[in-house]
């Protein structure tokens, strides 16, 4: 997890919000990545999905068993649709995500017992750490947001 929040820590210096993500497969770090949604306007370049990719490539399949995911932030449907497609055996996620999770806040996808493959779940590991890391970004960007000028309203 540490390793994650290292990632997750390096996103907002390109704009990014600090969410990481990291895949081990037997105790060896294979893939590693942050979001970068807004740099490359691309909505599935999640940290999940990178670090997924990545693995797939290193190990050459898609078949991503024996693996283990951690992430910052609780993955949203897209992306714990992924992990289930991957086959990786467990996830072990930081903060929970009330308004998109979908581990276990909003929906239960790594668990749904009529998929094929289900994942073991540890979520809120790290949680304040990884949370604290989304707080601090969006009040910085509230409070940079609160301090431009606002153009004039036009006189009708």
């Amino acid at each position: 997890m540490e390793l994650a929040l290292h990632q997750a820590r390096l996103a907002p210096l390109i704009g990014e919000v600090p969410i990481g993500a990291v895949l081990v497969h037997h105790n060896d770090v294979i893939a590693a990545a942050h979001n970068y949604r807004e740099v490359s306007q691309d909505p599935t370049a999640h940290a999940e999905m990178i670090v997924i990719r990545k693995a797939a490539e290193q190990l050459q399949t898609w078949r991503l068993t024996d693996t283990t995911l951690y992430v910052t932030l609780e993955p949203c449907p897209m992306c714990a649709g992924a992990i289930v497609q991957a086959r990786i055996a467990r996830l072990v996620f930081g903060a929970w995500d009330p308004k998109a999770g979908a581990c276990g806040s909003i929906l239960n996808i790594p668990e749904e017992r009529r998929f094929n493959h289900r994942v073991h779940v540890a979520g809120g590991i790290f949680e304040q750490e990884s949370r604290a890391l989304l707080q601090e970004f969006f009040r910085a960007k509230r409070d940079n947001a609160s301090e431009k000028p606002h153009p004039p309203k036009p006189v009708i």
